[in-house]
């Protein structure tokens, strides 16, 4: 995690630009993968993309679901941190026999991944130390913007040291003990892929039961089944939603809410810059950082998980 700073201090998005090339001649674009290397990659890639107005018309699905799919006149872009998720390897080989171009990009040169794709790339950012994908996640998302080609490169180095200044904060003690003081933790936040992935991290990081909560979702029936113990993590929440939020879950029902945001909230907040193309990754890292914190406030050994498998399921 804490070398992603650096990681975008140098990433040279021309690495995408045959890439962004090639694909332009194409309308339908799918991205897929598994787990960690799909969901914030790929949403974080679908909501730029419609906030700018590319003319690419961007989905995102498992690839065991893609492949129940039409897909002739699609590019696929897959990643796989291993290179051996057996679901990625199977769509890849049964689109290339169709005629399908699919991108794939993997930390581990010469994988089965590599075999399979139309063409690929390798992440510079090496292997992964623990089982939960915190670079990689990262990297891949670098990638997939940059076949956008935006002009906010240009601020990548002033990125890359709010990313540095946002991790190596010292965290609120309060923000702390109330998330690992939670027996399950609600995290509502757009669908960019940032909230989804902490999601996630929160079973892999912290060893939480977690809820992703879409859009306003955490307002249209969720407070039916909360209970006093559980905790509801905001990321840049909807200004107009705050004032509902905080009758309903603070006043209301009386749960305890935190915030990872850009602007001042009446909840406890993790308060950040803001750096437009740049908001998610600061997002994703405050929220890793959160997580960490609980995680050994309650004694997790993070590195070292019991049940969780490195490789999801290899092929």
């Amino acid at each position: 995690m804490l070398e992603t700073p650096a990681l975008l201090r140098g990433f040279d998005p021309a690495r995408v630009g045959s890439w962004a090339q090639a694909l332009g001649k194409k309308k339908n674009i799918l991205i897929t993968g598994e787990g960690s290397s799909r969901i914030f990659p790929a949403h974080h890639l679908i909501s730029l993309a419609l906030r700018r107005g590319s003319k690419w018309r961007l989905h995102s699905e498992g690839a065991r679901q893609a492949a129940e799919y039409e897909l002739a006149d699609y590019a696929v872009l897959g990643a796989s941190n291993s290179g051996q998720t057996k679901e990625l390897i199977e769509l890849f080989a049964q689109l290339r026999k169709k005629g399908v171009p699919c991108y794939g990009l993997t930390a581990t040169p010469g994988s089965r991944l590599v075999e399979v794709a139309t063409a690929s790339l390798t992440l510079y950012c090496g292997r992964e130390g623990g089982v939960a994908a915190t670079k990689s996640v990262f990297e891949l998302a670098l990638l997939y913007q940059a076949l956008l080609q935006g002009e906010e490169w240009n601020d990548r180095a002033l990125a890359a040291d709010f990313c540095e200044e946002v991790l190596g904060r010292t965290l609120p003690r309060n923000i702390v003990d109330i998330i690992a003081g939670t027996p399950c933790l609600y995290i509502a936040g757009r669908n960019d892929g940032v909230a989804e992935e902490l999601t996630l991290k929160a079973n892999e990081i912290a060893r939480k039961k977690s809820i992703y909560l879409e859009g306003t979702y955490a307002l249209h029936g969720t407070e039916e089944v909360v209970t006093k113990d559980d905790v509801l993590l905001l990321i840049e929440p909807f200004r107009s939603e705050i004032t509902d939020l905080q009758a309903v879950f603070s006043e209301g029902l009386g749960i305890k809410v935190v915030a990872i945001a850009s602007f001042e909230t009446p909840f406890p907040t993790i308060m950040l810059p803001a750096l437009p193309g740049f908001d998610a990754y600061l997002q994703l890292l405050a929220g890793w950082n959160v997580l960490v914190a609980a995680g050994l406030a309650t004694g997790v050994d993070i590195d070292h998980p019991t049940r969780a498998r490195k490789v999801g399921n290899a092929v």
